[in-house]
Formats: C-alpha cells, sequence, structure tokens
C-alpha cells in the first residue's frame, strides 16, 4: 500500500495495536446500518462483535482472577461485569475517538450514533474480536494486555 496513507493511524495509536490486515478493522468499524446501505454482500461488525465480546471476558476474568485472589466467583462476576459493560466500553471507545472511525448508514449517522453508547460498545468488541483475527494468538495476547488495562475505562 506504498502511497496510501492509512486512514487508522491515529486508531491503531490508541489501540497500541498496527493491524496487518487492514480489512479486519474495517470491518470491525463497519455498523450494520452502513453495510445495509451500500450492499448484501458487505460484511460488517456483528459477527467479530461476537468473538471480541468472548475474548473480553476471558482477558478480564483473567486478569480479575489473577488480582483479586481471596475473591469468590460472585464477587468475581460481579466485577467482571463492571469492567465489561457498556457504560465501560462506551467511555473507552469515546477516549479513543472510536466514534469518528465509524461507517453508519444515513440513519445512525442523521441520529447521533457516533455518540451513541451501545454503538461505541459494539464497536470496540468488534476491534478487539478484530485483532484477535488479525494478529492470531501470540499477538492478540499482548493487544489485550495493553489493552486490558481497566482504569483505563474509568
Amino acid at each position: 500500500m506504498i502511497g496510501r496513507k492509512n486512514p487508522y493511524r491515529d486508531l491503531e495509536k490508541a489501540l497500541g495495536y498496527r493491524f496487518r490486515q487492514r480489512r479486519w478493522l474495517e470491518q470491525a468499524l463497519t455498523h450494520p446500518s452502513f453495510a445495509h446501505e451500500q450492499t448484501p454482500e458487505l460484511p460488517d461488525n456483528q459477527r467479530i462483535e461476537f468473538l471480541g465480546d468472548a475474548a473480553l471476558g476471558l482477558v478480564a476474568a483473567a486478569f480479575l482472577h489473577n488480582t483479586h485472589p481471596n475473591a469468590d466467583e460472585g464477587k468475581l462476576t460481579k466485577m467482571r461485569s463492571l469492567l465489561s459493560n457498556t457504560k465501560a466500553l462506551a467511555h473507552l471507545a469515546t477516549r479513543i475517538n472510536l466514534g469518528s472511525f465509524l461507517q453508519l448508514g444515513n440513519g445512525e449517522e442523521h441520529d447521533g450514533g457516533r455518540a451513541r453508547p451501545t454503538i461505541l460498545a459494539d464497536a470496540l468488541e468488534a476491534v478487539i474480536g478484530a485483532a484477535y483475527l488479525d494478529g492470531g494468538k501470540k499477538r492478540w495476547k499482548k493487544f489485550s494486555t495493553a489493552s486490558s488495562n481497566p482504569t483505563a475505562a474509568h
């Protein structure tokens, strides 16, 4: 891609991760409303969001397990929920300006979708899933470790 500027450079810098295959990031940033307006073949971020949600849950669970050795399962579950709920994810997505990179349909764009917490949280989960697909387990582990600082969401 010589001569082509990377439109996601600032986002990758904020994430601390550079995508090798830009298509995963582009798909993660494609809201279903945009995909449906373009063409039925254009993949949106929902499948990658599913993967990112599971990956985020694992990272949060491992972090809490390791940092709270005396907490029981119920306490750990509540803490994990606080780390990975829509409000926390949307806050983090806002901090990294994720909304400005989203591809939204006309209706979502008009209705303020770039700032809607559910859209931001879902997109962040999709970006996490995209990093896993892009880098495999080894690179993703570095990304998730660097990105999983729970204090970043507060």
